[in-house]
């Protein structure tokens, strides 16, 4: 089974960058998709994107234009470019794996903060 690891969190002003990572012990290639989740307190946790294994990706609607995912067979790892941050994507970033129907594997997540 996959392991995942994220990184890449920390605190950045509005308007800024960062870049998170998932590295995966096993290939990423053997999952139906990879995706990055967040979770903000008091807030539901929220699926931000996802790429499937042949590549198609899918945003939500918050963070459209504005972040990227991308992922490198190579190194079993999976990116999340996150560009023009804003204080309401402060939360908890979980990286996940999704079986033949469920997103089954989790990483233990990293905190984003955004500062106004």
């Amino acid at each position: 089974q996959v392991q995942l690891v994220e990184s890449g969190g920390g605190l950045v002003q509005a308007g800024g960058s960062l870049r998170l990572s998932c590295a995966a012990s096993g290939s990423i290639f053997s999952s139906n998709a990879m995706g990055w989740y967040r979770h903000a307190p008091g807030k539901q946790r929220e699926l931000v994107a996802f790429i499937t294994r042949g590549g198609v990706t899918n945003y939500a609607d918050a963070v459209k234009g504005r972040f990227t995912i991308s992922r490198d067979f190579g190194k079993n790892t999976v990116y999340l470019q996150m560009n023009s941050l804003k204080p309401e994507d402060t939360a908890v970033y979980y990286c996940a794996a999704k079986g033949s129907s469920t997103w089954g594997t989790w990483g233990q997540g990293t905190q984003v903060t955004v500062s106004s």
